[in-house]
């Protein structure tokens, strides 16, 4: 019995499940670190939470949709590109970190301030771009920083998605 037809065992409605709790996970984990640990999110962290949330929300509504077979690939396509999106915006974030001193973009304004000043498009543009606050590592695991974590959850919710495609019936 090969791995794909071990997991057609368990429905795909399970899988989405299971990924939308992870995603509830991912999303308290910040919320410990930010309100018990004192760590103030960066417009990237803020970022990769809005995708964690949207990835979250996809899984959820297959959920409680429980679709068929075709409807199945929609949510399982759409959800992987919610992960991956966020995987783009890890990367760019471990990619910030990773630079030399001298080419760390600087500071931008708070968000609170930019989303009362500046029209909504910009300040989606200077969130998603990193600024030098995204360049500092205030956590690490195993020698991994926070962001290359969250990279490696996008890529598991991503591939757990795609997998749906096949584990159907």
């Amino acid at each position: 019995m090969g791995i794909i037809n071990a997991l057609k065992i368990i429905r795909p409605r399970f899988w989405f499940l299971l990924g939308s709790l992870g995603c509830v996970f991912l999303l308290s984990m910040g919320a410990y670190f930010q309100f018990n640990q004192g760590l103030e999110p960066c417009p990237l962290c803020i970022s990769q939470r809005i995708a964690i949330f949207l990835t979250g929300l996809v899984f959820m509504l297959a959920v409680v949709h429980n679709p068929v077979q075709k409807d199945v690939k929609r949510y399982a396509i759409f959800g992987a590109l919610t992960a991956l999106g966020g995987a783009s915006i890890s990367t760019r974030h471990i990619w910030i970190q990773n630079l030399p001193p001298d080419k760390i973009p600087e500071c931008s304004p708070a968000l609170e301030y930019m989303l009362e000043h500046f029209p909504l498009m910009d300040t989606l543009k200077l969130m998603l771009s990193g600024t030098g606050d995204c360049a500092k590592v205030d956590w690490t695991m195993l020698g991994f920083s926070m962001p290359v974590w969250t990279l490696l959850a996008f890529l598991m919710l991503a591939t757990l998605s795609l997998v749906q495609i096949w584990n159907h019936d």
